[in-house]
């Protein structure tokens, strides 16, 4: 976490936190979601709004975190911006390897492999030391490679068996309406 976030939880650290205004995709892109965009539908059927300022992006990247509930969410100064998720907490690219493909998440943060895990829409997803993610459609290839050589040994499972076995939530939004009076 930035030492500036770090700052402005110490000064305020009383903000209400934010739900549903920022997502990320199956493809490790993340997106704004106003009230307008909420109100015409759920994520990932409604994204919103692309965010491609590159500095804003990377401020995202480092200040992405987990909470004790299993909810994503990027810290945002004091307010704590939780984040709805199309598949996974971390979309992984990977490096072709000797043994195995070197795994780099989305933020830029390095893995290693665990386990593979393939659901009923054909998609790979990797558990690694710093939790599960989806294989990046561009590295299909790459993945492939590994699971050939036996490297990675895919274990069959059902989407929504997902985020129970690994603690995630999809929609820390829906959640939290849910605990609403």
């Amino acid at each position: 976490m930035d030492e500036i976030v770090k700052a402005a939880l110490k000064k305020w650290p009383n903000v209400p936190h934010c739900w549903g205004w920022l997502a990320l995709d199956a493809r490790g892109d993340w997106y704004m979601r106003d009230d307008r965009v909420q109100a015409a539908g759920p994520f990932p059927r409604v994204k919103g709004s692309r965010i491609l300022h590159d500095k804003l992006r990377e401020f995202i990247h480092r200040n992405y975190l987990e909470d004790e509930s299993g909810d994503w969410f990027f810290q945002n100064g004091p307010q704590r911006v939780y984040v709805e998720l199309e598949a996974a907490p971390w979309v992984w690219r990977l490096v072709p390897g000797e043994a195995a493909p070197a795994i780099t998440s989305h933020t830029g943060r390095e893995a290693r492999f665990e386990s593979a895990w393939l659901d009923e829409h054909g998609r790979l997803f990797l558990a690694t030391d710093i939790g599960l993610g989806l294989v990046h459609t561009l590295d299909m290839e790459t993945a492939a490679g590994a699971v050939e050589s036996g490297a990675w040994l895919p274990q069959d499972i059902r989407f929504d068996e997902l985020p129970g076995r690994f603690g995630y939530r999809l929609s820390p939004a829906a959640a939290h309406a849910a605990q609403l009076p």
